[in-house]
């Protein structure tokens, strides 16, 4: 089962939003999320992820609750984050836009081109809804 880790970035009523350069979901616009390396914690994965597909430093703030998905056969950790230093640039090979996008057009205007609707939308919900939780509920052991 593969982990996926990223986050919301949010200023005003806007969310950034990245547009996919896979060809499995080219076009698609997604939270800057991926797939959790080796080694690496969920908290490292994530400002990772984020900086590799928006350029922006954050801080995690809060958790959004955990999804699981036997059937595409993942667990996605989604942190809502404080912008530290927003600097926007990608890798144009994974990633062919990156924009701050209002909340009510992500949930109109752009439903259909969402990777995941259902999910993201619930994200969003989650997110206005104050659906969250504090990062202390994650644990980190080294050692066991």
């Amino acid at each position: 089962m593969k982990v996926i880790v990223g986050g919301i970035l949010r200023k005003e009523n806007k969310l950034l939003l990245v547009q996919e350069a896979q060809e499995k979901c080219y076009g698609q616009w997604n939270f800057p999320a991926g797939k959790l390396d080796d080694g690496e914690t969920i908290f490292e994965g994530a400002i990772r992820e984020i900086f590799e597909e928006t350029g922006c430093q954050v801080k995690l703030t809060k958790m959004l609750p955990i999804i699981s998905s036997k059937e595409r056969d993942i667990v996605r950790i989604t942190f809502l984050t404080e912008i530290l230093e927003e600097n926007i640039h990608f890798d144009p090979s994974e990633i062919l836009d990156a924009k701050w996008i209002e909340i009510e057009d992500i949930k109109t205007k752009y439903q259909d081109a969402l990777r995941g609707p259902k999910m993201m939308l619930e994200m969003i919900r989650q997110v206005e809804e104050n659906e969250v939780y504090p990062l202390e509920i994650v644990r980190e052991l080294e050692n066991l």
